[in-house]
């Protein structure tokens, strides 16, 4: 799975911000207190891609949901409905769960992801703007420290 990471960061153009490690991703998913969970589409014995998520909040409907955090298929196996098996069985788990939706980000450039997000009936949701803190910011945050302008 740790190797469909990198084809994404690599096909998303951000191979250099790949900092985790086979261990961390093992941790995170079969630790003593796992944060994420993964969904595994195979084609024959191999694997063809995955998708990972963990449970969301939301406020305004005051249920849980998913946060699709990646959906990967390899190049060969695209079209081939490794994709559309994911989404449906992460759809049904959420259903099953008592989620009242599920979302993820994708790149403004990503036209094919695009294309198939749209084909499965997703809507998109224009009016918010994903923000992150993140390494010194992050830490910054924490000590109640502005940047520097």
């Amino acid at each position: 799975m740790f190797s469909l990471i990198v084809e994404l960061a690599e096909y998303e153009r951000a191979a250099d911000h790949v900092v985790g490690t086979e261990e961390m991703l093992e941790a995170a998913l079969f630790g003593p207190e796992p944060v994420a969970e993964a969904l595994i589409a195979e084609v024959g014995e191999e694997p063809a891609g995955f998708a990972l998520f963990y449970t969301s909040f939301s406020t305004w409907q005051c249920m849980p949901g998913i946060w699709l955090e990646d959906l990967v298929v390899r190049e060969r196996f695209r079209g081939a409905g490794a994709g559309a098996a994911l989404v449906r069985e992460l759809a049904a788990i959420a259903l099953r769960r008592g989620c009242g939706r599920v979302e993820w980000a994708v790149l403004d450039w990503n036209a094919p992801a695009i294309g198939f997000y749209d084909r499965l009936g997703a809507s998109s949701v224009d009016d918010w703007r994903l923000r992150r803190l993140d390494g010194e910011a992050l830490e910054r945050a924490a000590r109640g420290e502005r940047p520097e302008a």
